[in-house]
């Protein structure tokens, strides 16, 4: 019990010190505008375009690419890959898979049809069939395993936390003054009522953890890929210092929102990942320490994979202005500053860094879950450490 607690306590305090930070920070109300409504709506205009500030971070964000595509130059060394198995058949759930992802994905950019309100809850299945196909293809590659196939539970478990902690997550962005907002979702927008919208979001929330373990799962079936990172620097990461520093960094943002804006995806990942490493339960950062980067990465990759589809399809599904929208899922970034070069997208080219810390918060927090309810959260065929550390 007492070691639930240990885990449990952080957590805590970061929901309740940004509005402790609020109740100081807006005097009148005690909250920030437009704090609880749910799903968020646009809030403030933020500050426009800065040179300085987009050079700066478009330099830091090249860099860290150029970490992903040559290591070498940054102590790693390059192992010898060991042989890939050989390929399974695509399982039958690809094919399923593949029929729902086209379908709905056509539903979704398409916006009228011949299948009525349908179009409306397009979202959840589309996912969930892309979901499918992810794991199918981790089938074939890997000779025969996948999270549906060996691992069904764990996917399920991940599907039910995952709508907990998208919650826990974007409970920051009522801090930021809203980095993203839902405009679809006002009132008269589309027929369908405020319960019903409510409800198809937790629903959509399912798929935001298995699909990004989807893809930790696939990238580890390219044997460069999955050992390309394993032999760098060896660091172990302060516990201490990422805890109390990312709970110092959600209570400060709650005063200047827009300066530090960026501290909604790095503050929660510090506090989790903080606090697991404080109580020495194995995390993607854990191998860190004896060189191998390679789950971190892997993870932090997978996530900005399934970010490059996320923002596609939400932008193909709001795209013709001539046709009334449908997608009551789909959002729109109001971030200060970068707001600027949209490529198919409602997320600006800047921000798709976010996708490299949010991938590992991800898996942290199932990690966290697993440790505080007792259930695995092993994802990988040779995971034998139950900590999230293969």
């Amino acid at each position: 019990m007492q070691r639930i607690y240990g885990l449990i306590w952080p957590i805590v305090l970061s929901v309740v010190l940004p509005l402790v930070a609020a109740w100081f920070a807006y005097p009148e109300t005690h909250l920030p505008p437009g704090f609880g409504v749910f799903p968020p709506l646009f809030v403030a205009e933020p500050p426009g375009f800065n040179l300085i500030i987009f050079i700066a971070l478009a330099l830091v964000e090249a860099a860290f690419y150029l970490f992903l595509l040559f290591p070498q130059w940054f102590g790693f060394t390059i192992p010898v890959p060991p042989p890939k198995p050989a390929p399974a058949a695509l399982p039958v759930w690809f094919w399923i898979g593949s029929v729902l992802t086209l379908f709905f994905w056509w539903l979704m950019w398409a916006r009228v049809s011949p299948f009525g309100d349908l179009v409306y809850y397009a979202f959840t299945p589309l996912w969930w069939g892309f979901i499918l196909v992810l794991d199918g293809l981790t089938y074939r590659r890997s000779g025969g395993y996948s999270l549906l196939a060996a691992r069904p539970k764990t996917l399920f478990i991940s599907a039910v936390v995952s709508i907990v902690g998208w919650l826990y997550f974007e409970y920051f962005d009522y801090f930021t003054l809203g980095n993203w907002y839902y405009p679809n979702t006002v009132d008269g927008v589309m027929p369908l009522g405020h319960g019903t919208i409510v409800l198809l979001f937790l629903i959509a929330y399912t798929t935001v953890w298995p699909a990004i373990f989807e893809w930790y799962t696939l990238l580890n079936t390219f044997p460069g890929l999955a050992s390309r990172y394993s032999n760098g620097p060896k660091i172990a990461l302060p516990g201490g210092l990422l805890l109390w520093g990312g709970l110092l960094l959600i209570f400060v943002v709650v005063f200047l929102p827009y300066p530090l804006f960026w501290a909604m995806w790095v503050g929660p990942l510090a506090i989790v990942s903080g606090q697991l490493i404080r109580k020495n339960i194995g995390n993607p950062f854990t191998p860190m320490a004896g060189g191998n980067w390679g789950p971190a990465l892997l993870v932090a990759i997978g996530s900005l994979c399934n970010g490059f589809f996320w923002e596609l399809w939400n932008w193909g599904s709001n795209a013709n202005p001539d046709i009334p929208p449908t997608n009551p899922n789909y959002w729109i970034y109001d971030i200060p500053y970068v707001n600027v070069i949209h490529i198919f997208a409602e997320m600006p080219i800047l921000g798709y860094i976010g996708y490299i810390p949010f991938g590992i918060l991800v898996w942290v927090v199932f990690i966290w879950f697993g440790k505080v309810f007792g259930f695995d959260t092993e994802l990988l065929k040779n995971d034998s450490t139950n900590d999230g550390s293969a």
